[in-house]
């Protein structure tokens, strides 16, 4: 009897988030994890769909670049995929064997009839095998966002309106850097976090800083281990706040060290955010990583 053992998936992904309700499935909800496992189901014939664990779980209209998923399937399912070899192959062959001499194709199959098969407004650039001990949640360092902002008095280029907020005040990005500097490090974040029960608010901010690109957008880089829900929109709502003179500078840290949600923190808006990139160890790191990330964080002594 031929065993049909489990392959891991990485999907790298990215999609305009306009149109979604996040990414997180939801009843009666267009979502991004719906569409893809919807896709992946119909083009692999699984019911019910394959699930999908993913790097970062965007809040609606917020868009992905380098969004990061994986995916556990079947080699005898994965290789529907390739309907093509799937009508030539002996019915009786191990699924192990065709694997090694055609997995290359199966994967470049499902890539490009998921291509097919999803909107435009979401696409998976790269189908691989995911290396031992790869996890897409948990094995993250780090997930890295950039929010983009125009401030000229006559708008955004509506070209661009999806992905850049309008802000109808001139921003001094001399103010939003001092403000942000410090932010930096790791704290809890509860301020800046709509909680969740049982969810520590506890992150590791590594990177906060703003520049006006020759365009005239204005540019948040963030970058942290991990984010807690809303975090990334509250503190570029509050620095903004400090940008336009609203606030002093030293306000978003005194915020921050409250570590209690306070009225005067507007989460900006989701449009103008965007996850730009998931990094990851490599090797070994990847299981040791992910059995760290697993563990509730507490603050460094």
């Amino acid at each position: 009897m031929h065993v049909d053992r489990e392959v891991r998936l990485r999907l790298d992904l990215g999609y305009d988030g306009t149109d979604f309700s996040g990414w997180a499935r939801q009843p009666e909800r267009r979502t991004v994890q719906g569409e893809l496992e919807g896709a992946l189901g119909r083009i692999l014939r699984m019911d019910p769909a394959p699930q999908l664990t993913v790097a970062g779980r965007t809040d609606a209209g917020v868009h992905a670049r380098g969004q990061v998923a994986h995916v556990d399937l079947p080699l005898s399912r994965l290789a529907v995929a390739d309907t093509a070899r799937a009508r030539q192959r002996d019915p009786e062959t191990d699924p192990e064997d065709a694997w090694r001499a055609e997995g290359a194709h199966w994967l470049a199959a499902l890539t490009r009839r998921l291509a097919g098969v999803l909107s435009q407004d979401v696409r998976v650039y790269t189908v691989s095998v995911a290396p031992e001990g790869f996890d897409a949640r948990f094995s993250a360092l780090f997930r890295r966002y950039v929010y983009r902002v125009c401030d000229a008095p006559g708008g955004t280029d509506p070209l661009r309106r999806r992905e850049v907020l309008w802000h109808n005040r001139p921003l001094d990005v001399d103010l939003l850097n001092a403000a942000a500097q410090r932010l930096i490090g790791e704290h809890d974040f509860a301020a800046f976090c709509r909680k969740r029960e049982g969810a520590t608010t506890i992150r590791e901010l590594q990177r906060l800083d703003w520049m006006r690109g020759e365009d005239g957008i204005i540019q948040a880089t963030v970058i942290a281990d991990a984010f807690c829900h809303s975090m990334v929109r509250a503190l570029v709502g509050s620095l903004l706040a400090v940008g336009e003179g609203r606030q002093p500078v030293e306000w978003p840290g005194q915020v921050l060290a409250r570590a209690v949600r306070e009225s005067g923190v507007h989460v900006a808006p989701a449009h103008g955010l965007t996850l730009e990139e998931v990094g990851y160890p490599v090797g070994e790191e990847l299981a040791r990583r992910a059995a760290a990330t697993r563990r509730v964080r507490t603050l460094s002594p």
